[in-house]
């Protein structure tokens, strides 16, 4: 499959929820000549594009989606030591890859990447954190292709990241990220580690079909609070429901459809913002038809 670009893929095996439609055109390339032979051939078509990574933050639609997702395959995921002592990490490289990695290398400030279940080219681009950490506080330089076709390396001070975001977007490529190897205590980081990997058991649910926290949290408040308060705990729609855990987590049953979901969440914000005055704002991404 790698380096191929295959026609009317179900994306449902490559979304944490386990819904939506079919791809027009799924794409795994093998290296980066790959994908820009692919992005040259594209400005002629100019068909729509989504970088798809672990899938743990993607809702497809039931349409599917009517151009290509390119997702990096294994080529994409390795990570070393440099020269210099710090990380250099491929894109499609696992968020729990790297912290254990970290560990075993006694390399501190990663543990909380033991908690986030995406691949870490979406972790850049999002700005993914938890338990008061966050990803932009390690980076040192991206790398990256435009979707131009057009190879950038850029440093951290050109880098604008802010809370679940950045500049990034879905505007490039990300292929690898020069990461901040601060040393540390093996034993101390491997403590610290066990103690996020239990609270997230304690307090999020695990073994279902979600892809986490659905809204982010507004200034100085949390989503899930504000869920509670709108009185939106028990709702429903279809197969899709809110986690008894964590009713900032929306769940397929397992007979829901992304339209099920998609109307959940609009519920629920239509329901906190009546309530609270506050419009929450998706952490998720919603791609495709509807």
């Amino acid at each position: 499959m790698s380096g191929q670009i295959l026609n009317d893929i179900n994306l449902k095996q490559y979304s944490w929820f386990n819904l939506g439609g079919n791809a027009k055109n799924f794409f795994k390339p093998k290296n980066r000549k790959d994908i820009i032979n692919f992005l040259n051939r594209n400005k002629k078509l100019n068909q729509n594009i989504h970088i798809l990574g672990a899938g743990s933050n993607t809702l497809f639609r039931d349409g599917g989606f009517d151009g290509t997702i390119i997702k990096l395959g294994s080529e994409f995921s390795n990570i070393k030591v440099l020269s210099d002592g710090n990380l250099e990490v491929g894109a499609a490289c696992l968020d729990k890859k790297v912290a254990n990695f970290a560990l075993e290398n006694s390399i501190k400030d990663f543990e909380f990447l033991s908690c986030i279940p995406g691949s870490i080219g979406g972790t850049i681009a999002m700005n993914s954190g938890c338990y008061e950490h966050e990803i932009a506080n390690s980076v040192i330089s991206v790398d990256f292709l435009t979707l131009g076709g057009e190879f950038k390396t850029f440093k951290r001070d050109q880098i604008n990241f802010y809370y679940r975001g950045s500049d990034f977007g879905e505007t490039v490529i990300i292929l690898s990220v020069k990461l901040k190897a601060n040393r540390g205590n093996k034993d101390e980081i491997q403590n610290k580690q066990n103690k996020f990997v239990e609270q997230k058991k304690i307090s999020q649910p695990s073994k279902i079909k979600t892809c986490g926290s659905t809204f982010k949290n507004p200034n100085n408040k949390k989503a899930w609070e504000l869920i509670k308060q709108s009185g939106c705990e028990n709702l429903s729609i279809g197969g899709a429901r809110l986690s008894e855990k964590h009713c900032n987590f929306f769940m397929n049953n397992g007979d829901a459809s992304s339209k099920d979901i998609e109307m959940l969440i609009e519920r629920v914000r239509e329901k906190v913002l009546l309530k609270t005055g506050i419009k929450l704002d998706l952490e998720i991404k919603i791609i495709g038809k509807k």
